[in-house]
């Protein structure tokens, strides 16, 4: 007892440090708050959370073997299943998760108020999410890493692994495609951001070439030359100004940067992974975790005022930039940050074939979603560090407060916070942009927020300069995600079209990648293309559908592994993920129902539907608007359906996984009959 006493000591400072900061964040009323409280409670929760929660989940319910051989010794083959070392492992994995989630829902989630995105984040992220990743990873890892959808099919039989196949693929389409519209919301008409972001594909092939054929397994020449050339990218784009002819040359509008991305993804579906999407994972785990480090350090060292109240006026589903109540909204906008399905398919996808020892399971599954639920609230201080008028200005379409900047900011001034265009246009000035009026998607408020940190913390001079760096580090995340994602659900594709004709199954066989490729990508392509035309932005129609498609997921995903708990012999653990997914269906399910039942356009499908149609029939659209509103009726209707149909999914797979779990052969079978766990084989690494 005497040499735990240090320990026990340490751990209860931690725990009552991270009390008082999230008390004084939680309880603080009519006073200025210090940013670097939440920096400190999101700390101590996520070390307490990851020493107890997650070890006992480690010890107890999943009873971790380093002894037992994992996937990638027993079926080594140098190409999928390969031995790494713990903390690539992680590098890997973290890259691979931290897409768009953790910085848009976040800044999106900001128009409630800062409190209750901060306490979601923590709380579903400790409970739910990091839960959900580790059980998946150890689930695949016991199964000679096979994926979710196969999972789903040898635990939930033919209905619900057929549902639970489809859904994921359906879902993969939407959640691309959301992130896609992120990318060219923050690059539409700013040719400095423009240069940036398309500096990163030549840079990740030049990497990827250089590591290949130039000089194979200098990975420390390799990481700096890709770092020094994405820092150059930054700084060339700010010369454009010099060259008229370059800079009208990258100043593409919403439509044409569009057609890039879809243009990127197929490509980056059919290159080599060597070639392409390696590099660029390996380049963005260097850029996320250096610009998170950077973030944290700057916001305790300058330890700004949060400016955004705890709550606003849009608690009520008013809000201008995605409407709908706190309840459940707020839970389906902040998605990834606390939990998200498209975790599920990395961490039962490339992750669990690289595993050296299967004690790695909770660093991997356990922390780096916790990394990545840090990166959620430093996104929310980004965003609540702004003037609340600047937020929303930079955050509400045209088409919600107007197109000129006067009548706009004086809509959002009557709301409660002040802003003027004249603010407006300095603050363009001063990043090197035109305008930041009507930027939605998120992104652009958060790189205003993070270079106000930034250039705080080490140089203000240099404003126009970190705001492009934060858009590049922005592109970085979404596009690695688009890449993987992309490969993902061409997997998924293959193996449905191999139902039909077998070659189409063979994921190398090359008709086939480029078949289901341009399927796949056509898929979420129509999607970004919905939000380019939206003259609300984009956002506001398609985040709660990418919200609920993400949770929908994750709820397919805990599904699965509930399963697998109850009949394991584990049933008693049952709970750790049950209890989560019970939440996911509550929420989802009000979600689902509203959007397509509520009578308030700005909220339900099929009534915005409605409302445009009887407008349109009326001759009471604007010319520009009347030429696309039987687009933009089909696609809200087209969502509507959409959302049902997944919801539909959803309950097959959880009725399925209620009757698997209840029935009694599931509980009372010999545990050899029911147990379909690869056999224990004693590792050999050293």
């Amino acid at each position: 007892m005497p040499q735990r006493l240090p320990a026990i000591a340490l751990w209860t400072a931690i725990s009552l440090l991270g009390a008082s900061a999230l008390g004084g964040i939680a309880l603080n009323r009519g006073e200025s708050i210090n940013a670097a409280w939440f920096v400190v409670a999101a700390v101590c929760v996520y070390l307490v959370a990851y020493r107890f929660y997650g070890g006992w989940i480690a010890a107890r319910v999943l009873s971790l073997d380093a002894s037992r051989a994992t996937p990638a010794e027993r079926l080594e083959n140098g190409r999928d299943f390969v031995p790494t070392s713990r903390w690539i492992v992680f590098g890997h994995h973290f890259a691979a998760i931290a897409g768009a989630g953790p910085l848009i829902g976040p800044t999106l989630a900001a128009q409630f108020g800062y409190l209750p995105g901060t306490l979601w984040l923590l709380a579903g992220a400790v409970l739910g999410g990091c839960v959900q990743d580790m059980l998946v990873l150890f689930c695949s890892t016991r199964r000679d890493g096979r994926s979710l959808g196969q999972m789903a099919r040898d635990e939930l039989g033919r209905a619900g692994g057929t549902a639970a196949m489809l859904a994921t693929l359906l879902i993969i389409l939407i959640l691309i495609g959301v992130l896609g519209l992120v990318v060219v919301k923050a690059m539409a008409h700013s040719p400095w951001s423009t240069f940036t972001v398309f500096s990163t594909v030549p840079i990740a092939l030049v990497v990827g070439v250089y590591l290949r054929r130039i000089r194979p397994g200098r990975v420390l020449e390799g990481t700096a030359l890709g770092v020094a050339l994405l820092l150059l990218g930054v700084l060339g784009g700010g010369l454009l100004g010099s060259w008229p002819t370059l800079y009208a040359a990258f100043d593409w509008d919403g439509r044409a940067l569009a057609g890039f991305v879809i243009a990127y993804g197929f490509v980056a579906a059919i290159l080599p992974v060597w070639l392409l999407l390696a590099p660029r994972d390996y380049l963005s785990t260097f850029v996320k975790l250096g610009v998170v480090l950077m973030l944290a350090t700057a916001i305790v060292l300058i330890s700004p005022e949060v400016k955004m109240p705890p709550l606003t006026r849009f608690v009520d589903g008013t809000g201008p930039i995605f409407s709908g109540d706190l309840f459940p909204f707020l839970f389906i906008t902040l998605a990834c940050g606390a939990i998200s399905g498209f975790h599920a398919l990395v961490a039962s996808g490339t992750t669990p074939k690289l595993l050296a020892r299967e004690s790695d399971i909770r660093l991997i599954g356990y922390g780096a979603m916790a990394a990545e639920s840090f990166v959620g609230v430093l996104a929310l201080v980004a965003a609540s560090v702004l003037d609340p008028g600047v937020y929303f200005a930079i955050n509400t379409a045209a088409g919600v407060v107007g197109a000129d900047p006067t009548a706009a900011t004086a809509t959002i001034t009557s709301w409660g916070f002040p802003v003027t265009a004249a603010q407006m246009r300095a603050l363009a000035e001063s990043v090197g942009e035109v305008s930041l009026f009507g930027r939605t998607g998120g992104a652009p408020s958060l790189a205003v927020g993070m270079a106000s940190i930034f250039g705080s913390a080490f140089g203000h001079g240099l404003l126009a300069t970190w705001y492009h760096f934060a858009i590049m580090f922005e592109a970085v995340f979404i596009l690695t995600t688009l890449d993987a994602g992309t490969r993902v659900g061409r997997f998924i594709m293959q193996d449905m079209l191999g139902a039909f004709w077998t070659p189409l199954g063979r994921t190398s066989w090359y008709p086939s990648v480029v078949l289901s490729s341009l399927l796949v990508v056509g898929g979420w392509g129509y999607f970004l293309y919905i939000g380019v035309i939206d003259p609300n932005g984009g956002i506001n129609i398609l985040w709660p559908l990418f919200g609920i498609a993400n949770q929908l997921l994750a709820a397919i995903a805990l599904a699965v592994v509930t399963v697998i708990l109850v009949r394991s012999s584990r049933a008693r653990y049952a709970w750790v993920s049950a209890l989560p997914l019970a939440w996911l269906v509550v929420v989802t399910t009000s979600a689902s129902l509203q959007k397509l039942f509520a009578a308030d356009p700005g909220v339900g499908f099929f009534a915005a539907a409605r409302e445009l149609t009887a407008k349109l029939a009326a001759g009471a659209l604007p010319p520009e608007r009347a030429a696309i509103a039987p687009q933009l009726i089909f696609n809200q209707q087209l969502d509507g359906w959409m959302t049902a149909f997944f919801l539909v999914l959803v309950w097959v797979v959880v009725i399925d996984t209620l009757y698997r779990c209840l029935r009694r052969e599931a509980v009372g079978a010999p545990r050899s009959a029911r147990n379909p766990e690869s056999p224990y084989v004693r590792t050999q690494l050293p």
